[in-house]
């Protein structure tokens, strides 16, 4: 399996995941031809996706998603409720292929399972993706880290998890008090403690990389976050653990596993 982040923050949300000569894209946050020229940097044409899957409705997941099937004709795999979101955006219902909250369904080789996260959006979900014997925890947008979360993403081999802010940086920001509530809410985003607090859970043997998402570029700071994340890691024994950023204006590396 490989996977890139194509780009992650409030800009736009795409990550590429690929197993068997099958390529698809957890959403598409981002404009059709910034997802192109993504795609293109790391050799993969975009008229090779074949499936989306889709997190929630919020514009910083779905953005590019009306072009991207009005184009190529990908799939769009998501839950009842976030479609309801999308309907009205150039969408046709007959775009829709519908799974259910909390149940496994295949897309090409991958074995893809929906979980419930805290945020302030119609019916947000993770994903656990497996394939070819490895798996993918993705939960990029939650406001905390609830028991359920934290089960789905026990044992994975790659983590793609929000660490979205330094509170600190939060509170001296200029935002308005309510955006501040809101994104410090329990339907929020998470924090670098919260991130940090969340891969203590669930880290294990068999994780291998966990790369931070959703990093604010106002109220976050690289290093603060990484930081975060590797003494979490260490601080319980997974020192092995290697923590990866990723941007919102470039693609990040590209993991491949066996």
């Amino acid at each position: 399996m490989k996977i890139c982040i194509l780009g992650s923050g409030s800009s736009g949300n795409s990550i590429y995941m690929e197993s068997g000569g099958f390529p698809l894209l957890v959403d598409a946050g981002l404009s059709r031809r910034a997802l192109a020229a993504r795609l293109l940097s790391i050799g993969v044409e975009i008229e090779s996706i074949r499936a989306v899957l889709v997190s929630h409705e919020h514009g910083d997941h779905v953005r590019g998603l009306p072009a991207l099937h009005r184009a190529h004709g990908v799939a769009v795999h998501l839950n009842r409720l976030t479609a309801s979101g999308l309907l009205g955006r150039d969408f046709p219902a007959a775009a829709f292929n519908y799974f259910k909250t909390g149940v496994d369904f295949r897309v090409g080789p991958f074995t893809v399972h929906p979980f419930p996260v805290p945020h302030d959006a119609l019916d947000p979900v993770g994903f656990v993706v497996s394939a070819a014997g490895c798996r993918v925890g993705i939960a990029t947008d939650l406001g905390h880290p609830s028991p359920r979360v934290m089960e789905r993403l026990k044992n994975c081999r790659a983590l793609i998890l929000e660490s979205n802010h330094d509170p600190i940086l939060l509170e001296n920001s200029d935002r308005p008090r309510s955006v501040k509530e809101r994104i410090l809410g329990e339907m929020g985003h998470l924090s670098n403690r919260s991130a940090a607090a969340l891969l203590a859970e669930v880290a294990s043997e068999a994780l291998q990389d966990i790369f931070l998402a959703h990093l604010s570029e106002e109220c976050n700071r690289p290093e603060l976050a990484r930081m975060s994340a590797v003494q979490a890691a260490r601080g319980n024994g997974f020192g092995h653990v290697a923590v990866r950023l990723s941007w919102a204006d470039r693609a990040s590396e590209v993991l491949e596993y066996d």
